[in-house]
């Protein structure tokens, strides 16, 4: 059969590369490591057509070593990687929601905390604030609390020594619970 190969447009490839993820189906390499093709999975030699269910995205090298064999068993196997690809994205999603959540909520706890101290507060140190959170994130919101109002309670000589007096607390727990876990 002679090829009556017709070049595909600009706008075709980018649709299958798009659709592919931008990765060799075969080998799974992506840009800029690798230069892609849109090849076809029924080749024109045996009669493929220019169609985007006959075409899959290949790197350079792939697709020459594939040559004009055919690749029945590809479409299936686009179908299996495509299904690992949403639940990946699914999952990923689920992840990023998750940690969003935690950040909120970190957020708003140590906000709480830091009104034990200074009441009044519309602002702070993104350095007290980092601190609230990792304390939070390490030992929980109620300890963190707890030793606000320890430090608190304690005196208030200042805002600052107040504040290193807390995360003194805060750092002797944190020690206390590493020594039971080892």
């Amino acid at each position: 059969m002679a090829d009556d190969r017709k070049s595909l447009s600009k706008k075709i490839r980018f649709d299958v590369f798009k659709r592919d993820g931008f990765k060799c189906m075969y080998c799974g390499a992506h840009p800029p490591a690798v230069v892609l093709e849109a090849d076809h999975i029924k080749p024109v030699a045996l009669g493929g057509k220019n169609r985007m269910d006959n075409l899959i995205t290949a790197c350079f090298a792939c697709n020459r070593g594939k040559a004009a064999i055919s690749l029945d068993a590809v479409p299936q196997a686009l179908a299996d990687k495509a299904e690992a690809i949403k639940e990946r994205e699914a999952q990923i999603k689920g992840y990023e929601k998750v940690m969003s959540d935690k950040r909120l909520r970190l957020d708003r706890e140590a906000w709480a905390i830091l009104h034990i101290l200074l009441p009044d507060a519309e602002s702070a140190s993104r350095d007290w604030l980092n601190s609230l959170r990792s304390f939070i994130d390490k030992l929980g919101f109620h300890d963190v609390k707890e030793s606000m109002e320890i430090a608190v309670a304690k005196g208030r000589y200042s805002d600052d020594k107040t504040w290193r007096y807390f995360c003194g607390i805060c750092w002797n727990k944190l020690r206390k619970a590493e020594g039971s876990v080892a």
